[in-house]
């Protein structure tokens, strides 16, 4: 294997996070995110012309969204066969972040998160068809399952084939995708806001929670690491 096809391997959450020098990036729902703070839009834009010298970026360019107060990159591939990470992808972030240290840029790992909507369906293809025509999305890397903005703005839709109806029980909620070191204060904020613990068989990758009126939502983490083994 050469050295750039070792550089497009696909990894897993996982494997980003346990890798040294990607302190600043979660990874969660739509791929490797970091937040840093700016202090000012023009700050922000002076970044976003830095990140984009430096080489090879056009070979896998990273999701930019600038505010005043921060900015947003996102890294993730898109392809007609895949939506994910590759090796490349941890040497990127790490420049990335060495170029937000020149500027005295902080980032603030707590602010990254994800949302998507998922809707429980028992003719699938018919609702994903639907809603594929209504938003304009196109399918995520040929899943008939998942539904994404070709322009990368809206929340993804993801399609939850049911077996028979549940009656009593909401057919559309929202998964909420945190860093895997935010999920217990930010379910913790949740249910002394008055809401719920349905289900937490699934975690720590997720926990169902309800509102006081029984709309429900998930919590979401993308491969946190492994817990650190005890010395004897």
């Amino acid at each position: 294997m050469t050295y750039v096809e070792s550089k497009t391997e696909r990894i897993r959450p996982q494997q980003f996070h346990e890798t040294v020098g990607v302190e600043d990036w979660r990874v969660v729902g739509e791929g490797a995110c970091a937040y840093f703070r700016t202090g000012s839009f023009a700050v922000g834009a002076q970044f976003v012309q830095a990140i984009s010298g430096i080489p090879g970026i056009e070979d896998d360019h990273p999701d930019v969204d600038v505010r005043q107060e921060g900015v947003i990159v996102r890294l993730i591939t898109v392809t007609d066969d895949y939506y994910g990470m590759t090796e490349r992808h941890i040497e990127l972030a790490r420049q990335i972040s060495a170029v937000a240290r020149t500027l005295d840029m902080l980032a603030d790992p707590s602010v990254v998160q994800t949302v998507q909507v998922t809707i429980d369906a028992l003719a699938a293809p018919d609702v994903v068809a639907f809603w594929r025509a209504l938003l304009g999305y196109q399918d995520r890397a040929n899943s008939g399952e998942d539904l994404i903005d070709p322009r990368r703005r809206g929340a993804p839709f993801y399609f939850q084939q049911m077996d028979a109806p549940r009656p009593q029980r909401n057919r559309v909620h929202v998964d909420v995708w945190v860093p895997y070191d935010q999920a217990e204060a930010r379910i913790a904020a949740a249910l002394a806001a008055g809401g719920r613990l349905v289900n937490d068989a699934d975690a720590p990758s997720n926990w169902v929670l309800a509102d006081p009126e029984g709309n429900e939502a998930c919590v979401g983490v993308a491969g946190p690491p492994e817990p650190a083994t005890a010395l004897p």
